[in-house]
């Protein structure tokens, strides 16, 4: 079959993007093959095409789980075979998957690179007829590379358990030496290496310099009230940003790792379907989602790296019409970028002292606990160990990224409750039990079905609505349970690690102590790059972040907020009257950045820019309550 007919069998696109068609035919003719595309540019096509086509399996090394998950479902949607080996699977489960893949005519094997340590995992590829290896994510098995996984290195084992099997790297964003690094530790030879240009000249690349984000993100979305993506830091700022839009008139919802995968479901689906045009999300939103007419992506927090800043505004335009890519900034983001990623670096001697301590925590003996399963109470561990959270938890993430252990998060994990009595009895027991009777009618009246089931509560919601705290609703619950009243399950942990290697404690850690220091530079590195980004009004913004790249364009993109910034000449010649216009609103009472806004025919960097000489010559200030007021 010919790709085109696979292509319109199986997707129902009549023709290839720029360069898909070019490195499927080279994957097709058994070629090693590098394909560095940009975000949306079509990557899986690249090797799901080719291996449809062949006879036999492909195997897809991937490290983020979510997106494995993701495009099997989407496989099996359109009938096609294909599993993954994802984390918390028995022992039976694997090796009844792994048969599968050997005996079923499966086309796709999806796994993380961690796999390939297991023997029973090598052992059963090596009787599959692999016809391509794809190994996804291709920059994390170079040590300069965006998240570097060192169990990238294990793919190596793949092409000595299939010699004559080519294999494709795929990548949205890597650096000349990332490259380099990608195919060296692949053992390429002589491959082909399709690379598209960095530029996307329909995004409007915008740093917006403000003192008030909220009321700059309304203004955006007024202008752009069409597909909107807004990125935040964390779980809690989804939430309050989509309850600030909704509140402003906006339609709008909200998306991140806590939320249930039904809930996932439905706000994508009424997201892609423009049914709540604007999403507030978390970064990991849109890995693996096709959706073409993005108008605007918009940063409310720094990024944490050009490389992933890159991937997120690429999001934007994939239909090839003009979008915009906004990153908002107050003079406050620098400290908070810093003091987020890199104060909160953990050193290889902490790493260690992490380390020691969880062995201890689950009693794990010198030379034991290699492949042994707990459940992890991250906020009691901290506390027993007097340890700080955000450097634990980053310490964490490194023996997890460098295999020592396997972190599970479970952010959908609850206690489950079912009321095993009728309610005839149920009421004349809390006629006797009469300081249980709050508790029991917020149950009852949150969770409907909870006589027939077991049904999953959330413990924080149910102490909110009863007004009691988590210890004293935690006891009812048991003396409920302990009168035959509810069946009980109580979820005490919100996560769970597998240790991959026996204890050794230093001598585990050692062999990784460089690459710790190694991702503790490079994150150095990508955090002055972007602050250098914001910076930088003088430069083409597009052009800045091809250089970054290592690509060179001698003109400017004409669309970024750099481009279209107006000339120094007339801003000095406005200076003067926006300063006057300031002065003279600020005789009656003083006012805030956004009230000036809004009685001043300027722009808001033309007011800050006033505001700021203002200050400096001592006209004006800055009140406690964020109000400026004459000196």
């Amino acid at each position: 079959m010919h790709p085109i007919e696979v292509l319109e069998r199986y997707w129902q696109h009549t023709s290839f993007r720029p360069y898909q068609e070019d490195i499927i035919s080279s994957v097709l003719n058994h070629e090693d093959t590098f394909a560095l595309l940009p975000t949306g540019g079509g990557k899986s096509v690249c090797f799901q095409i080719p291996a449809l086509i062949q006879e036999g399996i492909c195997i897809v090394v991937s490290p983020l789980i979510a997106l494995m998950k993701d495009q099997v479902n989407t496989l099996k949607e359109k009938g096609i075979k294909a599993i993954a080996l994802t984390s918390g699977m028995s022992y039976k489960d694997l090796d009844t998957q792994l048969d599968n893949c050997i005996y079923g005519n499966y086309k796709f094997l999806y796994l993380s690179p961690e796999r390939l340590q297991q023997t029973l995992v090598k052992e059963r590829i090596q009787r599959m007829k692999v016809n391509l290896i794809a190994v996804d994510e291709a920059h994390c098995i170079s040590q300069w590379g965006n998240d570097f996984r060192p169990a990238y290195k294990n793919i190596s084992v793949l092409r000595e358990l299939h010699p004559h099997v080519n294999c494709i790297a795929l990548t949205a964003t890597a650096k000349h030496n990332v490259v380099e690094d990608i195919i060296k530790n692949l053992d390429f030879i002589n491959p082909s290496v399709f690379k598209a240009s960095f530029t996307r000249p329909n995004i409007a690349y915008s740093v917006v310099h403000t003192d008030d984000k909220l009321f700059q993100l309304e203004q955006i979305l007024t202008n752009a009230p069409e597909s909107s993506i807004i990125y935040v830091r964390n779980r809690r700022a989804t939430t309050d940003i989509h309850q600030y839009l909704k509140a402003k008139g906006f339609s709008s919802t909200f998306y991140h790792g806590g939320i249930t995968h039904k809930e996932k479901q439905e706000r994508l689906y009424q997201w892609t379907h423009e049914q709540t045009p604007i999403m507030v999300a978390t970064t990991a939103f849109g890995m693996g989602i096709d959706k073409a007419n993005v108008k605007t992506v918009i940063h409310f927090n720094l990024p944490e790296s050009l490389e992933s800043y890159y991937q997120e505004a690429g999001r934007a335009g994939r239909n090839g019409e003009k979008a915009h890519a906004i990153i908002l900034k107050q003079h406050i983001d620098e400290d908070h970028l810093r003091n987020q990623f890199l104060s909160a670096l953990p050193s290889v001697t902490f790493v260690k002292t992490v380390y020691n301590k969880l062995c201890n925590y689950f009693q794990i003996s010198y030379g034991e606990g290699e492949n042994t399963l707990h459940q992890f109470d991250f906020k009691s561990f901290c506390q027993q160990y007097k340890l700080s959270a955000s450097i634990t938890y980053n310490a964490l993430i490194l023996l997890d990224r460098n295999a020592v252990i396997t972190l599970t998060q479970h952010f959908n994990y609850r206690t489950k409750i079912q009321f095993i009595t009728t309610n005839t009895v149920l009421f004349q027991y809390l006629e006797t039990h009469k300081d249980l009777n709050l508790l029991v009618k917020v149950i009852l009246r949150t969770y409907g079905g909870i006589f027939d089931y077991d049904t999953k509560v959330d413990l924080s919601l149910i102490t909110k609505k009863a007004k009691l705290s988590e210890k004293q609703v935690i006891a009812q619950l048991q003396r409920l349970e302990s009168d035959d009243v509810i069946s009980l399950q109580i979820a005490n942990t919100d996560s769970e690690i597998t240790f991959i290697k026996p204890r050794e404690d230093a001598i585990t850690i050692n062999p990784i102590a460089k690459t710790i220091e190694q991702q503790h530079r490079l994150k150095h590195q990508q955090i002055e790059a972007v602050l250098h980004y914001i910076k930088n009004d003088t430069r083409c913004r597009n052009r800045q972040l091809l250089q970054y790249f290592g690509e060179t364009s001698k003109t400017n993109c004409g669309i970024c907020s750099v481009c279209t910034a107006p000339s120094t000449k007339a801003t000095d010649a406005s200076s003067d009257a926006i300063s006057f216009q300031i002065l003279k609103l600020l005789q009656t009472e003083a006012l805030s950045s956004r009230q000036l806004m809004q009685q001043l025919n300027c722009s808001e960097e033309a007011l800050f820019r006033s505001i700021s000489e203002l200050i400096e010559t001592k006209t004006i200030t800055l009140t406690p309550t964020n109000t400026y007021t004459l000196i």
